[in-house]
């Protein structure tokens, strides 16, 4: 079983999801002939059917977000986000902490994030275009005349 599964990981690290979920169904048919058998006495078999259960749940409905980590590899991309993340929880610790100078509120840092995230996904123009409908006007456009 243990084979199996390393098995399954290697499938779904190359972002083969098919052979991934065949090879969970396999390794939940042989936990379930485990579970059935009287002479076999596995107290650790019903939690394992669970996990393999819920491992194939999530692959399913995952399946079009698993990437070919491998591919990844080879040509130098970026195979973690975990970079990013300790980045964010070093900023957000940094302003939350109360010998700062300037201190972020919860609401503010959401607000904070959700414009970082239009900056980044280049959604700005259009978001302050709805605040500011003359911003950027096109040339040769009329526009009133300042005070």
């Amino acid at each position: 079983m243990q084979k199996r599964l390393e098995s399954v990981k290697w499938h779904l690290w190359h972002g083969n999801t098919t052979k991934g979920l065949e090879l969970i169904n396999d390794l939940a048919w042989d936990a379930d002939l485990h579970r059935q058998e009287a002479s076999t006495k596995y107290e650790k078999i019903k939690p394992l059917i669970r996990y393999i259960s819920e491992l194939e749940s999530y692959i399913r409905q995952n399946a079009h977000l698993i990437v070919d980590y491998s591919e990844r590899y080879r040509y130098g991309e970026a195979i973690s986000t975990g970079f990013v993340e300790s980045t964010v929880n070093y900023v957000l610790a940094k302003r939350f902490a109360k010998k700062q100078q300037m201190q972020w509120s919860k609401a503010g840092a959401h607000q904070m994030l959700v414009v970082r995230t239009k900056v980044l996904n280049d959604e700005w123009e259009s978001e302050f275009k709805k605040q500011y409908p003359l911003f950027r006007a096109q040339p040769g456009g009329v526009m009133p005349m300042a005070a």
